[in-house]
C-alpha cells in the first residue's frame, strides 16, 4: 500500500456573510491538529537573526521576516479597508481589566475608545471590575455595547494581571465564540488618541513594545529562568511584545489565553512567578507561535515619551500615572 499524501484544497471565490458565519463557528469546533496547522510555529533551538524594524535609512520596516504585515500610519488605506470589513458585519469584543484603584481610567478610556476605537463597528465592551459601582454612565455609539464582569478582589497588582489569561479564557468559552468575530484584550490605563480601525484586525495581533522595539534581543525584559515555562534564551526572539493589547480572531486568542493560562499555573505549582507575569508567557507564546500581524508602537506609546521620528502619530497610549496611589502593593 502506497504512503497517503493529504491533499489541501484552495478555492478562492466570493462568500456571503451569512455563509461566513456558519463556517466560523464551525472552524471553532474543528480538531486541534487543524487548529495548530493553521498557526506559524517555530521550532525551538533554530538560529535566526533578530530582525528590525526601522531600517539603517531610518525608514520604517513595514513586514516581519514570515510575511506578517506591521502596521504602521501610511501602510493601509483607511477608508477602503474598513469599507471591506464592514460589508463582513463583524462583532469585536473588547475585554478591559479594572480592578481595584484602577476603575479611576475607566472613563477616560472609554469615552477616548467612543471618539476613536472601532467607529461605526460593532463592538462589546466586557468590563472586568471588583467594584462595578464605579464603572461611568459613558454614552456609547451605535453598534457599540457594553457589560460588566464583576470577579473577586485582590490585593496584589500582580495577581490581578496573572488571572487576566484564565478569564479571558472563560469569556471566550462561555460567550464570545458564539457572539463575537474578533477580540481585543486592553489595558485599562491607556487613552486613544487616533482612529483605531479595521486595519489592527487579523488572525493572531501582537503590538510592539514603545519601550524596546529598537532593542537588541538580549537587553529584552524576557523571562531568563529555564524553571519558568515562560523561559526563552538570549539567542531566541523577534520582537518585545506589550502585554497591554492582545488580539485577533476568536479561537486564535483562546489558544493563546488557554496554553498561557496552563503555563502561569504550571509555575503557579512551583512558586514560580515570570518576570512581567502574563506579558512574559504571552512574549514567549509569540516567539513559537508567530502572529499574523504586528501592530506598530503607534497602537502602543507611553505619554511619558517624547514622540520619535517614525511614530508619526500616537493612536492609543499608556497615560501618566502614580503607581503607588493605584496599586495596593509595591
Amino acid at each position: 500500500m502506497g504512503v497517503f499524501h493529504p491533499v489541501r484544497l484552495i478555492y478562492l471565490g466570493y462568500t456571503s456573510s451569512s455563509i461566513r458565519f456558519k463556517v466560523q463557528r464551525f472552524c471553532f469546533n474543528i480538531t486541534k491538529e487543524h487548529q495548530e496547522s493553521a498557526l506559524l510555529q517555530l521550532p525551538q533551538g533554530l538560529s535566526f537573526n533578530q530582525p528590525s524594524v526601522v531600517g539603517p535609512d531610518g525608514k520604517i520596516v513595514p513586514v516581519t521576516p514570515w510575511l506578517a504585515p506591521i502596521v504602521w500610519e501610511g501602510t493601509f488605506d483607511p477608508t477602503l479597508i474598513d469599507s471591506v470589513y464592514k460589508q463582513q458585519n463583524v462583532t469585536i469584543a473588547t475585554t478591559v481589566f479594572a480592578l481595584g484603584k484602577y476603575t479611576v481610567f475607566l472613563k477616560e478610556f472609554l469615552e477616548s475608545a467612543e471618539q476613536n476605537y472601532f467607529v461605526g463597528f460593532h463592538v462589546h465592551y466586557f468590563i472586568f471590575t471588583d467594584h462595578p459601582e464605579e464603572v461611568p454612565d459613558v454614552k456609547l455609539g451605535e453598534g457599540h455595547q457594553l457589560t460588566v464582569m464583576t470577579v473577586d478582589s485582590s490585593n496584589r497588582w500582580q495577581e490581578m494581571t496573572l488571572r487576566r489569561m484564565e478569564r479571558l479564557e472563560k469569556l471566550i468559552e462561555s460567550r464570545l465564540v458564539k457572539e463575537a468575530d474578533y477580540v481585543f484584550s486592553l489595558d485599562v490605563d491607556t487613552k486613544f488618541y487616533a482612529r483605531w480601525g479595521a486595519e489592527t484586525l487579523g488572525r493572531l495581533v501582537g503590538v510592539l513594545h514603545p519601550g524596546y522595539y529598537q532593542t537588541p534581543r538580549e537587553q529584552f525584559p524576557y523571562e531568563r529562568r529555564p524553571e519558568s515555562q515562560a523561559f526563552i534564551p538570549y539567542s531566541d526572539g523577534d520582537y518585545y511584545y506589550g502585554g497591554a493589547v492582545l488580539g485577533g480572531a476568536v479561537k486564535d486568542v483562546y489558544e493563546v489565553a488557554k496554553t498561557c493560562r496552563e503555563q502561569l499555573d504550571i509555575d503557579a505549582a512551583k512558586s514560580i512567578e515570570a518576570a512581567w507575569q502574563e506579558e512574559s508567557h504571552l512574549n514567549k507564546y509569540f516567539v513559537y507561535n508567530k502572529p499574523s500581524k504586528l501592530l506598530s508602537p503607534e497602537y502602543l506609546w507611553q505619554d511619558f515619551k517624547p514622540q520619535t521620528n517614525e511614530v508619526k502619530i500616537i493612536r492609543f497610549s499608556q497615560v501618566i500615572k502614580n503607581y503607588a496611589a493605584v496599586r495596593p502593593n509595591p
